[in-house]
């Protein structure tokens, strides 16, 4: 006879988020009530829940990340970011995003996904500086403008890793697309889908750098 009882944690998982408790409590106790009702004993199930704790622990990474990134912007990392563009020649919205894009583009490439990203790097650097770069150029923003400048940041880190990062053999997205052509019958080789890749970020590169150089021009007709 079926044993139904251990769908019981996806319903604790439902009642938990409902009632908005913290995330990372209510799939503990999910994951802990799932394997007694599944009658494994207590130490199997925390046993299971440490080794997919160690399996999957850079997720947790963030935890970490978070906190000095706060710090860093208490103690004036913003304020150090804007002060180095001030000091900067010619430096523009445009200029500070695509040498960020290709810093982004080539690191990905490596498998470096994980030197920049949106909570690290982003929002207390790239969008500071570009901000910056914007008011030294046209003077104080106003808010919509101000708001499109932090899009095009995050959107250019967006770019720069998604068209980065296939380049770089031993990544999950190039086993995801091997597999979905395989479904099809087009056998290739991971090798051959990352030089394949090479293109498509080259397009991807020109197009983006091209969109912020037009934001730099669109700027100068109409700062604010």
């Amino acid at each position: 006879m079926t044993d139904y009882w251990p769908l019981l944690g996806i319903g604790l998982v439902v009642l938990g988020f409902a009632l908005r408790f913290n995330p990372l409590l209510v799939v503990a106790v999910a994951a802990i009530a799932t394997g007694l009702l599944a009658h494994m004993p207590f130490l199997k199930v925390l046993g299971v829940l440490g080794h997919g704790f160690n399996e999957n622990r850079t997720v947790t990474l963030i935890y970490i990340v978070l906190p000095v990134i706060g710090l860093l912007e208490r103690y004036g990392l913003q304020q150090q970011a804007r002060a180095l563009i001030g000091r900067m020649r010619g430096a523009t919205v445009g200029r500070v995003l695509v040498l960020y894009l290709g810093f982004r583009q080539i690191f990905a490439a490596l498998g470096l996904t994980s030197v920049a990203g949106q909570a690290q790097t982003v929002r207390p650097l790239v969008a500071p500086m570009a901000l910056a770069a914007a008011e030294k150029e046209h003077g104080e923003l106003d808010e919509d403008t101000a708001e499109h400048i932090k899009a095009m940041s995050a959107a250019t880190d967006n770019v720069g890793l998604f068209f980065g990062e296939d380049i770089f053999i031993a990544i999950s997205s190039i086993l995801l697309i091997q597999g979905a052509l395989k479904v099809y019958g087009i056998e290739l080789t991971p090798f051959e889908l990352s030089v394949w890749a090479i293109p498509s970020a080259i397009c991807a590169f020109l197009i983006q750098t091209a969109r912020l150089l037009w934001m730099d021009r669109r700027l100068r007709r109409h700062p604010r």
